[in-house]
């Protein structure tokens, strides 16, 4: 961003703010002081127009450090990044905003961070903005969250984050004339729909919560009406519905922290876990399969890429056993190449082969790569 870009954005907010200043008067509080009185308890000033406060919260599952090498077969980001991280390096975002479509026109006016502490509980900040001309105070504060000396080097972790909170606060921040903060970013969304599409009425961090994690989330309001209360808010100045989604966002942070830790678990026990879960057996089984070879020069590394290759073939055996069609195909299909090309067994690549072609749900171009297979081992053995 050039340099007079930057000095016609800031001249800009400070017009903003003196004017907002005049005609709201000054600040009752000096920045940093508590808001224990009411509308506020809780909250400090932490900028002009923007609150903040911090809590602390149990949580539902118990936090093991360190984390398996598993979890980055059901978190695939992990691999991207490169190593399996620490609980005190996660920073679990999430924001309110002024719409759901996001663009340049929508405002985020609540932030929410979560950090583990030393004792395994879950640390959670929050930013509030109050009106328009405080937006350059309350970006920056959320933007020093993603810097501050307790997560110097954070991995931001969020649910459908990538593709929407992050991109809102980019664009808040080049339209306030900051830089935007970088940091590796792991998004739950994707590994959410792998192992629970069609378990449920949808995949909605919520809906994943209460069906797959047991979370209580009753009296909670949803998300989608944030946008009418901050600018109800904004009319009126009455916050007790304002106060309502802070509630909303605080719950969200505490699933995202419950989710990540309940991925862990299922990477750590995953036969065990499916019926506290109830994930679809076969999509774990399949994705697991595919994780473990894609990776393997970083399994390899971590010395455990034989164990999660030989749990992946359990997991395929028991889905199949179960009457899942596509965990039988891969497994047949994965049998026989093995038996073929590495056993030199083509009798037994033939019967495998068979096997998965006796599967009446493999048809296309599947089928007809296992009946080439077939024609194949039938010359072979005469």
């Amino acid at each position: 961003m050039s340099r007079n870009l930057k000095n016609r954005l800031r001249y800009i907010r400070d017009v903003r703010k003196d004017s907002a200043a005049q005609k709201t008067g000054p600040a009752l509080r000096p920045k940093g002081a508590e808001l224990n009185e009411s509308p506020w308890p809780g909250w400090f000033e932490a900028g002009f127009m923007v609150y903040k406060r911090e809590l602390t919260r149990e949580l539902p599952f118990s936090l093991s450090a360190p984390f398996s090498e598993a979890l980055a077969i059901l978190v695939p980001d992990l691999f991207r990044i490169g190593r399996i991280p620490l609980p005190g390096e996660l920073l679990f975002f999430d924001l309110e905003t002024t719409g759901l479509s996001g663009g340049a026109g929508t405002v985020a006016f609540l932030a929410a961070f979560g950090r583990f502490s030393p004792q395994g509980k879950l640390v959670i900040t929050q930013y509030l903005l109050l009106d328009y001309p405080g937006e350059a105070d309350f970006v920056e504060s959320v933007k020093s969250e993603f810097a501050s000396p307790r997560s110097p080097n954070p991995i931001v972790v969020s649910y459908n984050g990538k593709c929407f909170d992050a991109q809102i606060l980019k664009t808040r921040c080049l339209m306030n004339g900051l830089v935007p903060p970088e940091f590796f970013h792991v998004d739950l969304l994707h590994p959410a729909r792998r192992l629970w599409k069609g378990q449920f009425s949808d995949c909605s961090q919520a809906t994943i919560e209460v069906s797959a994690l047991g979370l209580d989330r009753s009296g909670d309001i949803s998300g989608a009406f944030a946008p009418e209360i901050w600018f109800s808010f904004l009319r009126s100045g009455e916050n007790k519905d304002l106060l309502v989604i802070c509630e909303h966002n605080v719950k969200d942070i505490m699933g995202l922290a419950s989710l990540f830790l309940g991925f862990h678990e299922i990477a750590s026990e995953p036969f065990e876990s499916r019926k506290k879960f109830r994930f679809c057996q076969e999509a774990l089984a399949l994705s697991w399969q595919a994780a473990v070879k894609k990776n393997a020069a970083f399994l390899a590394e971590k010395k455990s890429y034989q164990k999660q290759l030989e749990t992946g073939k359990l997991l395929l055996k028991n889905a199949a056993h179960n009457g899942c069609p596509r965990a039988a195909f891969t497994l047949y299909k994965s049998l026989a190449i093995e038996a073929e090309w590495r056993l030199r067994d083509n009798l037994l690549a033939l019967c495998y082969t068979k096997s998965a072609l006796s599967i009446p749900e493999i048809t296309g171009r599947f089928r007809s790569e296992l009946e080439l297979r077939l024609k194949r081992l039938e010359e072979k053995t005469g």
